[in-house]
């Protein structure tokens, strides 16, 4: 299909909020006219790949660059020929919410050869590709690491038989490589995060959650192998989502005798009443001498020396299966159009790079250090050295083994607390002999959003272990005043993980509202001593509200701390909330179904009303994530001029490019006059005659739901994280057996901000708060609209470059997923 002739310009002026220190960093149109990109996927396929194939190719086009598909991987980049296509931008329309690659992707032996090579690089030569991005897992960036090294001798060799003349030698001397690694391991050192990794986490946990039911009808248990052949990640993420009883993971074999171990751990469970148990085991489980654990031996013990009835559920491929998370697509876009950028940015004595993730901050790092990293792994395994084999996968995967640990246990330490939570002990510190036990509290405030009791799921047995009691208080403030408070024990908590809502009762109010002097009088009433509120914006103004006020009520002089919980993601200080990521997927997968209604029926373009309040995460994200033509927010503000210019745009995308389906989202409060309707009228009445239109609000099917395995895993690892907090700052302001501290960094809100997880006192998060809006002055995400205007077409979008540069090691070292 032709590419479409020049579409309108549009202007996006006087902008509520301005991402600050990027100026100067924007990369214009056309501004790298000439060069040629090849843009491969290689070794097996993963969700998200067709996104980054998606960005690849509109960025590079919006530089002006021609940029090629080489299909079937290495094998295309050898055949040459007919496998090399320029790609045009409705190449890639309607593919970001495809599984696998539409491009292909193939195993190539003939690579392996230098033979393979030389031909390799005469096709290259022959469309002028000097610029390549490599999806793959570690053997095809490794391998694409190989073809960089030799490229020169390849050109000596190519001129020298006559294949390439002198002048096509000098003018491609220098190969640049960007690598993005597509993998669902996420067995690659120097990145948080691989493409398809989240996706096949959801088909895990979806398939745990179906399998609960029916195991718990007939009291069964369950034994799941997942994928993970070297890397136990989507084992150890999957049994902390899931709430499984074990998991076996290659990185960390059990100890010997595990198989009684196993069977006393899951013969008490039973004892207690429980009805099922779910085991998962990575296909590369081994145990300590390196002998493979497969899940029939874990089945046969389990049916011959518990007599339970076991069975097994292999998911194997339906794990690469199926559309793509919202997480994976915004990855993949991001993700795609910085590695146009670091291709651009590349001089000859640049390393070749691979664009990775660290914590929200996307980072370029030096690619042979990855692989040498990744490969180091596997080497410690083999010497069943499986400490440093953690070590080496990094402080998440560490942190995420060491939290399942914990909450996977039967019961608290008996040194600490009894199951029931009621008799807590081992603080010498405490106010009399007789009392050792110390009391946090855990409370919900504001809207109910998923993963929440993920958290208070975390919150409860985290604070048991450490010899703490841990208050639940049922329906925020109201049920603090109403005596709504009582211990929480060990098994009160099983199975929260997975429930959406809050189990433990949330309500829309701030403290002010209740009464800060009751509030008071009840935090002394019940002798609490830290407090941990999950929660939205009203969470965070209550947490606020009750620190200035420390001054009148003594009561309040203890550590708070805010877990940022809501699918607005409003809140300062961080950049994720709990929800929000469940919410989005909500958002993108109704997006999706909504285009397909339109499948055969002449041309059609969709208004979507989001919700958010006053802030365009939810629309903005969404609208990255299903491929929409444009989205409307309260912070970028829109003229009459530009709705006019987006209706023209949109016209001529489909009357040019043979675009069947258009996708408008709007925030619920993007502008009190440009109301949904009146977009859904514009767009109708100047799309007569070419496109019809149809209006669609979501409402509270974005709350609603089972948490995702991103809000399950970010959710129990920020509580974790919070406890350890709370329980810091008590016993460092403990005097005379009193916890006292009015300190403002004893107040605060627990937020991930680029590449780190940071406690940041409310009172300094105030001033950069709107609190007339409620939403942060500055919000990290307005930086990615410019990429959604260009991967829609649009010419006036001055993308800033996103990433910087870091090293492997600083990436290993954050911890995040």
């Amino acid at each position: 299909m032709d590419n479409p002739g020049p579409l309108p310009k549009l202007t996006r002026k006087d902008s509520v909020m301005a991402t600050p220190g990027r100026e100067g960093q924007g990369v214009a149109p056309g501004s790298f006219a000439g060069k040629a990109i090849g843009v491969f996927t290689s070794g097996g396929d993963s969700q998200g790949m067709n996104s980054a194939v998606r960005a690849v190719v509109r960025m590079g086009l919006y530089l002006g660059c021609k940029v090629y598909f080489i299909r079937e991987g290495y094998q295309g980049m050898v055949d040459g020929s007919s496998y090399i296509q320029e790609a045009q931008w409705s190449s890639v329309s309607g593919i970001i919410q495809l599984g696998g690659t539409v491009i292909g992707s193939a195993r190539c032996k003939d690579f392996r050869e230098r033979a393979g090579r030389l031909k390799a690089a005469h096709n290259l030569i022959s469309h002028n590709i000097t610029n390549l991005v490599v999806i793959g897992g570690d053997g095809s960036l490794t391998g694409a690491n190989l073809f960089r090294q030799e490229w020169a001798s390849l050109l000596e060799d190519l001129q020298t038989s006559g294949t390439i003349t002198m002048e096509q030698k000098i003018q491609c001397q220098h190969l640049n490589i960007a690598g993005l690694v597509g993998s669902i391991d996420n067995d690659f050192c120097g990145t948080d995060m691989t493409i398809g990794v989240d996706s096949a986490l959801h088909r895990i946990i979806e398939s745990v959650d179906a399998i609960t039911t029916t195991a718990s009808s007939h009291q069964r248990a369950f034994v799941l192998e997942v994928m993970g052949r070297h890397c136990g990640y989507l084992a150890l993420v999957a049994a902390l989502a899931s709430e499984a009883d074990w998991v076996f993971i290659p990185e960390w074999p059990p100890e010997a005798g595990w198989q009684e171990t196993l069977c006393k751990k899951l013969a008490v469970e039973r004892s207690l009443g429980q009805r099922l148990n779910i085991i998962l085991v990575a296909e590369g489980a081994i145990d300590r001498e390196g002998n493979a654990i497969t899940a029939q031996m874990v089945k046969d013990i389990l049916t011959k020396e518990l007599k339970i009835d076991t069975r097994i559920t292999v998911l194997g491929h339906v794990q690469r299966g199926g559309s793509p998370s919202a997480f994976d697509r915004v990855l993949g876009s991001r993700m795609g159009a910085e590695a146009v950028l670091a291709l651009m940015d590349a001089t000859p004595d640049s390393p070749a790079v691979v664009v990775s993730l660290a914590g929200n901050q996307t980072v370029r790092v030096p690619l042979l250090p990855c692989v040498e990293r990744t490969q180091s792994v596997q080497k410690a395994m083999n010497e069943k050295n499986f400490e440093e084999a953690v070590r080496l996968r990094g402080k998440s995967f560490q942190n995420n083994l060491s939290t399942y640990r914990l909450l996977s246990k039967l019961r608290p330490p008996s040194s600490a607390c009894n199951p029931e939570g009621t008799d807590c002990k081992g603080h010498s510190n405490c106010i009399a002999e007789d009392d050792t036990s110390r009391n946090v509290a855990v409370m919900n405030i504001g809207a109910p959003a998923c993963g929440m009791n993920a958290a208070i799921r975390s919150v409860v047995r985290l604070t048991l272990t450490k010899g703490y009691k841990i208050l639940g208080i049922q329906d925020s403030f109201d049920g603090l005043l109403n005596g709504k408070v009582g211990p929480m024990g060990w098994t009160t908590v099983q199975g929260w993980a997975g429930k959406g809502g809050s189990l433990l009762g949330t309500k829309k109010q701030d403290a002010e509202g209740a009464g800060l002097g009751r509030i008071a009088s009840k935090l002394q009433e019940y002798k609490i001593e830290g407090l941990v509120i999950i929660g939205g914006f009203e969470a965070y103004h209550s947490c606020l509200q009750i620190t200035e006020a420390r001054s009148t009520y003594p009561a309040f002089c203890i550590p708070i701390t805010v877990i940022p919980c809501t699918i607005s993601n409003n809140l300062p200080g961080s950049d994720f909330s709990l929800g929000a990521d469940t919410a989005l997927n909500e958002i993108t997968d109704i997006c999706d179904r909504i285009k397909q209604s339109a499948t055969g029926t002449k041309r059609r373009v969709f208004i979507v009303e989001t919700m958010g309040g006053y802030c365009g995460y939810l629309a903005s994200l969404a609208a990255l994530a299903g491929g929409a033509d444009a989205a409307y927010i309260y912070e970028e503000k829109h003229s009459i001029l530009d709705l006019k210019d987006d209706v023209y745009h949109m016209k001529g995308k489909i009357i040019n490019a043979g675009v069947q389906r258009g996708l408008i989202l709007r925030n619920e409060c993007a502008n009190e006059n440009y109301t949904s309707d009146f977009i859904y009228r514009l767009y109708s009445e100047e799309g007569k005659g070419t496109f019809s239109c149809r209006l669609n609000v979501l409402g509270h099917m974005q709350q609603g739901g089972v948490p995702s395995p991103y809000d399950r895993n970010y959710g129990t690892k920020m509580a974790a994280k919070a406890v350890n907090w709370v329980i810091e700052q008590i016993e460092e302001n403990t005097v005379n057996g009193y916890v006292y501290t009015n300190k403002p960094t004893s107040a605060t809100l627990l937020g991930m901000t680029k590449r780190l997880l940071t406690f940041s006192p409310v009172q300094e998060l105030s001033a950069v708060t709107n609190f007339d809006k409620r939403i942060p002055e500055d919000e990290w995400w307005l930086k990615l609209r410019p990429l959604l205007r260009i991967l829609a077409r649009h010419v006036d979008a001055d993308y800033e470059r996103e990433g910087v540069e870091a090293t492997v090691d600083e990436v290993e070292s954050t911890i995040t997923m």
